[in-house]
């Protein structure tokens, strides 16, 4: 009890120092803690930023890639809508009735042999039947009634160009194609055939063939209905001819027209960016998927690169901050260990003659502005320098020890303070007390001590003698006078038999 008292006495001369150091270890982790903060942050700005840009790019290549085809897939379709056109318009002339085959066969198909991967080129009548055929002057023997293309004609008085899903050719090879397709009315508006004209779809795949879409992506030509017409590279066998239209990436297109998202394929389950846009005004949609782990790959590995080097960088900042904080704490409490060995007597844990003189001066300077009293208690060991030489210096110190314990176990108020003033006195310092309350402090001490056990088996008890000096406006002017009444009373203490109390007059 007496160390605890006798330590807190001696650090409230030096109140801010450990305050100064929690503060000190505090903001120092405060700022370490909002560095690592804003590296994160800027890393992970600078990181999604480059995500995005990433993302961009990629976009705009795809972009370029659809315009492309677009533009590709447009001047086709008019070629074969010129084709077409031609021979409608060559089907309605009358003077070609009584030419000869040959003659007939070159004016209706004149504008045809410009259409690159082109299948057949038909006029058919009003039952299906074969009546003009781009392959030969004689027209084949052959009825497509039962085509989708035709019945959509038969079914639909629209004038306007018909793109149908793709089917399988009858003849050799049997390979996917998809027609283009008018329908035929005559001056009464009633339906008297169909212009038909095929494309092979490996003309898609050689196109698509072309682009660079990198590993992984791949290019797409859908109607409108959600049916695939193209593929490159597949995805899956036998996919040409499926339908799409309830997959959740189509209708996203579906209702869109153009643009570009992120999603994954129903196909494979691989993440894709997807890139589309309607071929003009066909009912044709041109689809870039391009692989995300293709289009992210260099950003992922730049992201693993920066990641690893500031969480490095930032588990170093942490680290070092943890030693700084902690040198902080040792020279903290190294130099709170040498602040109590200045201020605090070694051999009895009271504060030490310095402190003491400190206290006094800050203590009588309050009391001056204020004018609360201040009290001052000099207690002296009766007889200890006999006991000193008859027991020795060891015995002599126990004493000294028990004493200034009992000592520090009265003196309980913070503003209080007790220290040792030299040898085997002590003093104690009581701010705004009066006469009578030292008075009790110090025959309370007195009565203790008398009661204390001796240090020595056989010895009498240890006693002390206590001086008491108050100033109360007066009557001492300076504050040795003060400290030398107190001693005087301290004397007159001895003087009268010792283990008394006396109070300064």
């Amino acid at each position: 009890m007496t160390m605890q008292i006798g330590i807190m006495s001696a650090s409230s001369a030096t109140p801010g120092n450990i305050p100064f150091s929690i503060r000190s270890e505090r903001v120092l982790v405060l700022a370490s803690s909002l560095v690592v903060i804003a590296i994160l942050s800027i890393v992970t700005y600078l990181l999604i930023r480059e995500h995005a840009s990433a993302q961009q790019a990629a976009t705009r290549a795809a972009s370029n890639i659809v315009q492309l085809i677009d533009a590709d897939v447009l001047r086709n379709v008019e070629l074969y809508d010129v084709s077409l056109q031609g021979l409608i318009a060559a089907a309605k002339r009358q003077d070609l009735k009584d030419v000869s085959p040959t003659i007939r066969h070159l004016a209706l198909f004149d504008r045809a042999t410009a259409a690159p991967y082109k299948g057949d080129i038909f006029l058919l009548d009003k039952r299906g039947d074969v009546i003009a055929d781009s392959a030969s002057v004689e027209p084949r023997k052959g009825n497509y009634a039962e085509r989708e293309y035709f019945q959509s004609h038969v079914q639909d008085p629209s004038p306007r160009m018909m793109i149908s899903r793709p089917f399988r050719a009858r003849s050799e090879p049997h390979d996917w194609r998809i027609s283009f397709s008018y329908r035929l009315d005559d001056d009464r508006g009633e339906f008297v055939g169909v212009a038909e004209a095929a494309m092979r779809l490996s003309y898609f795949s050689q196109l698509f063939k072309s682009l660079n879409i990198g590993r992984g992506g791949t290019v797409n030509l859908v109607s409108a209905d959600g049916t695939l017409l193209a593929q490159e590279p597949p995805l899956a066998e036998d996919m040409i001819g499926k339908n799409f239209s309830n997959r959740p990436n189509f209708v996203r297109i579906l209702r869109e027209g153009n643009g570009s998202f992120s999603g994954i394929s129903s196909v494979d389950q691989t993440q894709r960016l997807y890139t589309f846009s309607q071929v003009g005004d066909l009912p044709l949609i041109v689809v870039v998927a391009l692989s995300s782990r293709e289009v992210f790959a260099s950003w992922q590995r730049t992201a693993l690169l920066v990641s690893g080097a500031t969480g490095a960088l930032c588990i170093s900042l942490l680290w070092l901050t943890w030693l700084l904080r902690r040198e902080l704490r040792r020279r903290h409490i190294a130099e709170r260990e040498l602040a109590q060995l200045a201020s605090v007597d070694s051999l009895t844990g009271l504060a030490n003659r310095r402190t003491l003189d400190e206290t006094l001066h800050r203590e009588w300077q309050r009391a001056q502005r204020s004018g609360q009293p201040l009290s001052v208690l000099m207690i002296d060991a009766d007889h200890f320098k006999v006991f000193n030489d008859r027991h020795g210096h060891q015995q002599g110190d126990e004493a000294l020890r028990n004493l200034a314990q009992l000592i520090g176990q009265h003196v309980r108020r913070p503003a209080d303070l007790a220290a040792r003033y030299g040898g085997e006195e002590f003093s104690v310092v009581l701010p705004e007390t009066t006469t009578a309350g030292a008075f009790t402090m110090a025959q309370n001490i007195r009565d203790a001590v008398e009661q204390l056990p001796p240090v020595v088996e056989g010895e009498a008890p240890m006693t002390v003698s206590i001086g008491i000096a108050t100033w109360v406006n007066g009557p001492y002017g300076e504050l040795q006078q003060l400290l030398l009444a107190a001693d005087k009373a301290l004397y007159q203490a001895k003087a009268s038999g010792r283990n008394r109390v006396v109070c300064a007059m």
